[in-house]
């Protein structure tokens, strides 16, 4: 059974930081594309950042671009985001995703972990 276990949200100020853990079992972690996708209150789900399963080669969206830094540790199938500078348009709920970017919106996901930033 897939698995995707997300952590590490919570409430932060404007320009502060969080750091997004996402557990994953079930399926060859290792091996796979992960994504962070999001959806903010009253929007659609948004694709966020997206890692080769390599562990170096990443791509993200033009809104949170040289603000978020996402990564992963396949040793401990576990997929991170790190997320700075933060705005109150990055208010949603974040959940990993398995895929890349052309599936992450479609992917099974976890169950989230809501980030809220207060201006």
């Amino acid at each position: 059974e897939v698995q995707l276990v997300e952590s590490g949200g919570g409430l932060v100020q404007s320009g502060g930081s969080l750091r997004l853990s996402c557990a994953g079992s079930g399926f060859p972690f290792s091996a796979s594309p992960m994504s962070w996708v999001r959806q903010g209150p009253g929007k659609g789900l948004e694709w966020v950042s997206s890692i080769h399963s390599n562990e170096v080669s990443t791509w993200y969206s033009d809104s949170v671009k040289g603000r978020f830094t996402i990564s992963r540790d396949n040793s401990k199938n576990t997929l991170y985001l790190q997320l700075n500078s933060l705005e109150p348009e990055d208010t949603a709920m974040y959940y990993c995703s398995i895929g890349n970017r052309d599936v992450a919106l479609r992917s099974p996901r976890g169950q989230g972990t809501q980030v809220n930033v207060s201006t």
